[in-house]
């Protein structure tokens, strides 16, 4: 496990903007900065943002690196499952891909009745909702409760600043979203993904609670994974050996993953309606060791932090040299 006080010498040390102008056709996302090569790559730097609750909050040490590094090791895992849009890895922070026609629907996963926003099935279920994303749920579930069965609950992909939002399968094929076939296909390889995610995870002793996967078409229009998979930005893991006592006891699971930090501003304002607090360094220090904790619990792999010895974005500019 990492020395705290290493996260603590970078705190001023994150990479918050990944503008590179030497790199063609730059679009800025919510915590990634994606670069359009004319030869249909794309390059994707995950930066150390941290987005929630739809904003962007602050910096997180080390976290475009765990995110990137958890990403392809589990993009490396699951490629006899489903295809995915890797090329190659010229950074500790950035991914070069295949640039696909993106599937306009995030397909969720979900194996327990938990989450704290406006499209998580916790939430809606308290409000007294018991049909939502098209399935009906019984009276009397609790929170963080396992689900009778594996369950698909997809959102559309909202724009930066802008809301997900539930809906159907039958809506997304009505709507011309997708059509069934591959909304078929979408699903299939949703649930196979995460199914091969949830025996890993169950091997290095942790629950994949929930996930979201983005999928797009390539050249040859086979639906490809794409985005990010099975990290602790896109997905919720429980400490398994806890778990059951901490249910037991009515308190929250112990978890690797967003959600500590959803709990922390929820816990001090409405994210929805109130300005979100200013995130102390302390705050960020422990949410930052949860997500490296997470690496190295996953893939068995110690965290390399010898990366970041200077600025981050020069070292990034120096390995991308070659696409400029």
């Amino acid at each position: 496990m990492i020395d705290p006080d290493v996260i603590r010498a970078q705190l001023d040390n994150v990479l918050d903007d990944a503008t590179l102008p030497e790199l063609p056709n730059h679009y800025r996302g919510k915590v990634r900065d994606n670069y359009d090569l004319p030869d249909g790559r794309r390059i994707i730097i995950s930066t150390d943002r941290q987005s929630a609750f739809d904003h962007v909050l602050s910096a997180v040490p080390f976290k475009g690196q765990v995110l990137t590094q958890t990403a392809r090791y589990w993009f490396e895992e699951t490629a006899d499952v489903c295809p995915n849009h890797v090329i190659d890895y010229p950074d500790p922070n950035v991914l070069v891909c295949k640039r696909l026609d993106m599937l306009p629907v995030e397909m969720v996963v979900r194996d327990y009745m938990t989450g704290s926003t406006n499209t998580s099935i916790w939430p809606m279920y308290q409000r007294g909702e018991r049909v939502m994303y098209g399935i009906t749920f019984p009276d009397g579930l609790g929170k963080n409760q396992k689900l009778p069965e594996t369950i698909l609950t997809p959102t559309t992909k909202a724009d930066v600043g802008e809301h997900d939002a539930p809906i159907t399968p039958a809506e997304i094929v009505s709507s011309g979203r997708l059509t069934q076939a591959q909304w078929d296909e979408l699903a299939e390889k949703s649930l196979a993904v995460f199914a091969r995610g949830r025996e890993k995870a169950a091997e290095r002793g942790l629950i994949l609670v929930d996930t979201k996967f983005e999928f797009g078409v390539d050249e040859n229009g086979r639906i490809t994974l794409a985005d990010e998979i099975l990290t602790p930005d896109s997905s919720r893991y429980w400490l398994a050996d806890t778990y059951a006592e901490r249910q037991a006891a009515g308190e929250n699971p112990e978890g690797l993953d967003k959600e500590f930090l959803r709990q922390w501003i929820a816990a001090r304002c409405d994210p929805y309606k109130d300005p979100v607090p200013t995130i102390p360094a302390d705050t960020l220090v422990e949410f930052s060791g949860r997500y490296i904790k997470l690496f190295e619990t996953v893939t068995g792999q110690p965290f390399d932090a010898s990366t970041v010895d200077g600025p981050i974005l020069d070292r990034v500019r120096r390995n991308l040299a070659g696409y400029a």
